[in-house]
C-alpha cells in the first residue's frame, strides 16, 4: 500500500468543520435526517433525501445489528462534605455494585475518602485516585439507585451541544432498553418504530447487542501516533440468539451490517476474540485505524464524526481515508449535518 500522508498520524485525521454544519437539535422525525450513501471500494456518493430510503440499499437476508443500550441520567453535580467546593461527576462504568469510574470535571480538590454530597439522597465516596480526572466512587444512597439518579441526574450531552433537550427520549434510541451508558450509539436515531416494521417486512432480520458507552467511545486523542493512543474498556453483551443468527449468516454469506460504531467495535471484539460469534459478556478496548482487518462486519451506518477522533479513523479504516475525507467534504458543502444530531452516512 503506497499512501501520500502517515496512515498512523492525527493529522491525517484532521478536517475543517464550519461550525454552523454541527446539528444542535435532532430532526423533527427521526428518519427525516439525510442519507448519504459511499461505496466504500469506489468512493462513489449518493445523495438521499430521507434516511428512510436507507430500506432501497438493504436486501432481504440481511442482517442488521443495533446497540441497545441506554443513556442513564449520568451527570451529578454535587459538593464536597467539607468545603461545599463544586463537584461534577460523568459515571462511565459500574466496576461493582454502587461502585463507578467516574470522569471528574474539577478533579484536584477530590483525594481518596472525599465525600461529594448530591442533595439528600445520595453521597459519594471516593475509593480510588487515577489519572486524567478519573476517579472509583462508591454510592451511598436509601432506595433504588437508578431512580435516584433520575431525579438528581442530567443527561449527559456532547460538550458542543449548546441546547438543552426539551425531550430526554430524544437522547435515546426507540430501541434502547439496557441502561448503562454515558451516550448515546447515535447512529441509532434515524429509526423509527415504523421503519423497523418495514424493515422487518422485507426480510431483513434484526438482531441487538449491547455495549455500554463510556470513555472508551468519546475521549480525545492527544497523541501525535495514534497508535500510542489509550482506549479505555466498555463492557459488552451477545446473547446465544445473536450469536447463532450472526453465525448463519456468515455461513450463509449474507450481510452483516452494523448501525454504528458501537456495534462495529463490539461485533469484531467478538469475532477477532472466538474466530466466530457466541453467547458472552467482556470488556473490550479495541481501537479500530487503518490497517484493522474487519472480520465481522460488511456494511456500516454510521453519523459524520468529530476530526481527529477514534470515530474518524474507525470509519477510514472501514472505507479507506480518502474516502471518508471525501465524503465530509461533499457532505460539509451539500449542507449535511454533522455529530450526534445529525445526518447519516450508509457505507456500503
Amino acid at each position: 500500500m503506497n499512501f501520500d500522508y502517515d496512515i498512523y498520524s492525527l493529522e491525517s485525521y484532521d478536517y475543517d468543520l464550519p461550525k454552523e454544519r454541527i446539528a444542535q437539535s435532532p430532526s423533527e422525525q427521526r428518519d427525516h435526517s439525510r442519507l448519504l450513501v459511499v461505496d466504500r471500494k469506489n468512493g462513489e456518493m449518493k445523495d438521499e433525501q430521507y434516511f428512510h430510503n436507507i430500506i432501497s440499499y438493504l436486501q432481504p437476508g440481511d442482517v442488521l445489528v443495533r446497540n441497545n443500550t441506554k443513556v442513564i441520567p449520568a451527570r451529578l453535580i454535587g459538593t464536597k462534605e467539607k468545603t461545599l467546593a463544586h463537584v461534577e461527576l460523568l459515571l462511565l462504568q459500574e466496576k461493582e455494585k454502587d461502585t463507578y469510574l467516574c470522569l471528574v470535571g474539577n478533579a484536584k480538590v477530590v483525594k481518596k475518602d472525599t465525600v461529594i454530597i448530591f442533595g439528600d439522597k445520595l453521597k459519594a465516596v471516593c475509593t480510588e485516585v487515577l489519572d486524567e480526572g478519573l476517579r472509583k466512587f462508591h454510592f451511598i444512597y436509601d432506595g433504588i439507585f437508578m431512580e435516584i439518579l433520575d431525579e438528581l441526574g442530567k443527561m449527559p450531552l456532547p460538550p458542543y451541544i449548546q441546547e438543552q433537550l426539551a425531550d430526554n427520549s430524544r437522547y435515546q434510541t426507540v430501541y434502547a432498553k439496557v441502561a448503562g451508558s454515558a451516550a448515546a450509539p447515535t447512529a441509532g436515531f434515524h429509526f423509527t418504530d415504523e421503519l423497523l416494521d418495514e424493515l422487518k417486512n422485507k426480510g431483513i432480520t434484526i438482531v441487538d447487542i449491547t455495549l455500554h458507552i463510556g470513555l472508551g467511545t468519546f475521549r480525545p486523542v492527544k497523541v501525535d501516533d495514534i497508535r500510542q493512543h489509550n482506549m479505555h474498556s466498555e463492557h459488552y453483551f451477545m446473547d446465544k440468539e445473536t450469536a447463532s443468527i450472526l453465525n448463519q449468516a456468515k455461513k450463509e454469506k449474507r450481510r452483516i451490517i452494523a448501525i454504528g460504531t458501537t456495534v462495529t467495535r463490539t461485533l469484531e471484539s467478538v469475532y477477532h476474540k472466538y474466530h466466530e460469534f457466541r453467547e458472552c459478556s467482556d470488556d473490550t478496548s479495541i481501537f479500530i485505524y487503518p490497517g484493522f482487518e474487519f472480520l465481522a462486519i460488511d456494511a456500516l451506518i454510521t453519523n459524520f464524526h468529530l476530526p481527529k477522533s477514534t470515530l474518524v479513523m474507525l470509519v477510514s479504516a472501514f472505507a479507506s481515508r480518502d474516502i471518508i475525507l471525501n465524503a465530509y467534504k461533499h457532505a460539509i458543502e451539500n449542507n449535511y449535518r454533522f455529530f450526534s444530531f445529525g445526518d447519516a452516512m450508509f457505507l456500503k
